[in-house]
């Protein structure tokens, strides 16, 4: 399943877990476009949230915390992600023009609210030796299983240069994820699967939505670098531990020197 909206100013919902549990995700997803002086409160009774920044400039408040956040662009820089327990406040103020991917959960305990900085957040090159850097990416993982076992939640990103696959190769996991895609230049696209055979036109502030255990992959056009959020929700006594099956027909592509043709200098 995969969502393409035109967005506005203000929050922008993708997936709703009053409807159908968020499409099997189990989550709430949104966007939120926040442009200077505008405000956003964010308390749910029953739910976290993380509130990650995808550019741009911003107060954020919560408990006596007050501190502006920046982030130039998401290629170059790592982003400032909020992890708010159910029964907190925060407030958001647009200094600058400013996104923030949102993306809540139930849950039946609380935890300490935690502002994730750049300066915490690696970036790993992944693929760069591998299949001759055709799924070269810079991976961060924000929060997971590993760091934030309190949490139901995990939260990444994945810069995917232009003319480059990226969670390949093919894979699936029973925990439901999703992919928020964010291009440099808003008219890029690139093509994300959602199962063998269903394949869909990625595009600036879509989203894919992978739940019951589906394979997917995906890679972006030639010219048209893209930053996707990767969200992934738990299931009950069944954490997303890294967990990744590859698929079977297609493992003989992680041997150290898999053979298959390559381009040799032009006759």
């Amino acid at each position: 399943m995969y969502f393409n909206k035109k967005t506005t100013r203000g929050y922008n919902s993708y997936l709703k877990l009053e409807e159908n549990d968020g499409e099997n995700t189990f989550m709430d997803v949104g966007l939120l476009i926040l442009e200077p002086g505008d405000v956003y409160t964010i308390e749910e009774r029953d739910k976290e949230t993380a509130v990650h920044l995808i550019c741009g400039e911003a107060l954020i408040q919560f408990d006596d915390v007050s501190e502006e956040i920046s982030r130039p662009n998401p290629f170059d820089c790592a982003p400032y992600c909020l992890l708010l327990p159910k029964g907190k406040q925060a407030r958001l103020t647009g200094i600058k023009s400013c996104e923030f991917f949102i993306q809540k959960t139930l849950i039946d305990h609380t935890y300490p609210v935690h502002l994730y900085k750049p300066e915490e957040i690696d970036t790993w090159a992944r693929g760069v030796s591998e299949l001759d850097g055709t799924m070269r990416r810079d991976v961060r993982t924000v929060f997971d299983y590993e760091t934030r076992p309190d949490s139901n939640m995990v939260l990444g990103e994945v810069v995917n240069p232009g003319g480059i696959w990226s969670s390949y190769p093919p894979h699936h996991h029973p925990q439901p994820e999703v992919y928020f895609y964010y291009f440099q230049h808003p008219e890029g696209f690139g093509a994300g699967w959602n199962g063998g055979s269903k394949v869909y036109t990625v595009r600036h502030h879509g989203l894919l939505v992978i739940n019951n255990d589906k394979s997917h992959q995906q890679v972006m056009a030639p010219g048209y670098p893209c930053m996707y959020i990767w969200g992934i929700r738990h299931l009950p006594g069944n954490p997303w531990e890294k967990t990744r099956i590859d698929d079977e027909e297609h493992t003989w592509l992680l041997a150290d020197n898999p053979e298959y043709w390559k381009p040799g200098e032009a006759k």
